[in-house]
């Protein structure tokens, strides 16, 4: 088998890196050599290769359904959002420009080349690749400069599948409505369609599978029920309403209830999902400071613009609340953005311009902004067990002589703070620390025994293939993938009617 396909999307959080997870998942244990692809990718979530190139988590994730280690040709542009009008652009890894809208139209013919380059290259590695697309292809104020939905099928001759999120409602009109909106040269690249997080009665939705089928003259590749359970590396904020499910039964007496305040430029929030798989643990996002009052653990996660996020902390009196219940013993832990509001003071002439600010005050620290940014792979070693991690902030955080070491950072008492994003995931190191957490709150949590984060994404990621498996027509998909979009496909003008 040799081919590529694009996995579109009506909508963003339509459930279009999940699918591509589970294609990939599916083929690998197949045994076909297949890599994941996405062209130019919106996210805050974002991941460190091995040789030091940030690329989307999401990408880091699939390469996991591949077998594969990840690498900057999977994800060669990657924006970060640091404000409504302006983002960092990242190219093959590494940070090029902070642009707004118009800046971006500048770059654009070469963030193309650069981009299908990347496709080209794993293309000769691989022997399929499942190529993600990004929000909608029908975002048609953006077509004339896409590159990621479908400039980059047309550009490579991609099948097109197109993803709807039932759950949401309206995802026959999404998928019909997609589809007429984009001119005949793209309607040509199609395929079909797949509807995601169905959980229904079956007989009730075939008659709108055949309807949308006369409607497009396109394929439904089939229905995906609905998924439950913790999410596998998000990289949308619109799935933090339900990225943390309800936990196992605690192991001990009590659970250990978490708060995790949701930042207006959160970034790499995935960090807590280990703490959402342990058995017990009930995490919740929060943007009120009642909503502190009862958590054992306050998380201040990271952030793409530190200090205008600790602002918005002092504007909803998030930070007061914060450092009264830190003061009074409550634990705190706070990564990378989070760690440094922690500190005492914050020098920013490069993300916000905003010179000298003072922190929380609550760790022995301050911080400096640099023009180059850090990425790495660390290693370090806590409550006796080894941590492995990955690093990526501007803020460089300078620890006063004598300070409590921490991986990555330090800590005074019941404040933890580290530069590291996925310390979490380390297991024993976990466990340790949250019983830690646990005796300074007060509370009868034992952390379960024998808890494998990495296994337990590895069985999601099979759970994955296996739905994709069961509910997907694959030899249609391996079809498509063989022979390219299909010949003969009819255009469809909106209004309803397939044109002779």
């Amino acid at each position: 088998m040799k081919g590529a396909l694009l996995v579109a999307g009506t909508t963003s959080d339509a459930g279009k890196s999940v699918v591509t997870a589970g294609i990939c998942r599916w083929l690998a244990r197949r045994g076909v050599r297949v890599a994941p692809f996405k062209a130019q990718n919106m996210s805050l979530n974002s991941f460190v290769t091995a040789d030091g190139a940030e690329i989307g988590r999401a990408q880091a994730m699939q390469a996991a359904a591949c077998g594969l280690e990840p690498v900057a040709d999977m994800n060669p542009i990657l924006l970060k959002p640091g404000s409504d009008r302006r983002s960092q652009v990242v190219v093959m890894g590494r940070p090029l420009a902070d642009v707004d809208a118009m800046e971006y139209g500048a770059l654009r013919d070469r963030l193309r080349r650069v981009s299908v380059e990347a496709l080209a290259r794993l293309r000769a590695e691989y022997d399929v690749v499942i190529c993600e697309g990004a929000g909608s292809p029908a975002e048609i104020n953006l077509r004339a400069g896409d590159i990621a939905n479908m400039g980059l099928a047309r550009a490579a001759d991609l099948p097109v599948i197109v993803v709807g999120d039932i759950d949401r409602g309206g995802v026959f009109a999404s998928l019909y409505g997609t589809v007429a909106l984009l001119d005949a040269a793209d309607q040509a690249l199609i395929a079909g369609f797949v509807i995601n997080k169905f959980r229904g009665a079956p007989e009730l939705l075939a008659p709108g599978l055949d309807m949308i089928r006369r409607l497009t003259g396109r394929e439904v590749y089939g229905v995906l029920p609905w998924f439950d359970g913790p999410g596998l590396d998000a990289e949308d904020s619109l799935a933090l309403s339900r990225a943390v499910a309800e936990p196992a039964p605690p192991y001990g007496r009590q659970t250990l209830r978490v708060a995790v305040v949701r930042l207006p430029r959160i970034s790499n929030f995935t960090d807590v999902d280990a703490l959402a798989a342990e058995p017990g643990v009930v995490v919740r996002f929060v943007t009120a400071p009642a909503e502190l009052d009862d958590a054992d653990l306050i998380v201040l996660p990271g952030s793409r613009a530190t200090v205008a996020d600790l602002g918005w902390l002092r504007e909803r009196g998030l930070a007061e609340a914060v450092t009264r219940l830190a003061g009074a013993g409550r634990p705190v832990l706070g990564i990378c953005g989070g760690y440094q509001m922690l500190a005492r003071e914050i020098r920013d002439e490069v993300e916000s311009g905003a010179g000298t600010v003072a922190g929380l005050r609550l760790l022995p620290a301050t911080v400096e902004f640099a023009v180059d940014k850090t990425l790495g792979r660390p290693a370090g070693s806590a409550y006796g067990a080894p941590v492995t991690a990955y690093e990526i902030h501007h803020g460089v955080v300078t620890v006063d002589d004598g300070a409590e070491p921490f991986p990555g950072g330090c800590r005074t008492g019941s404040v933890w703070g580290t530069s590291w994003h996925g310390v979490l995931e380390n297991d024993d190191f976990r466990r340790a620390f949250l019983a830690d957490v646990a005796e300074r709150a007060g509370r009868d949590f034992v952390p379960a025994p024998g808890v494998s984060f990495a296994a337990l994404r590895a069985e999601r990621l099979d759970a994955l293939g296996e739905l994709v498996g069961r509910h997907l027509d694959t030899d249609a998909l391996c079809r498509l993938l063989e022979s390219g979009p299909p010949k003969g496909l009819p255009s469809l003008p909106p209004g309803g009617r397939i044109s002779p």
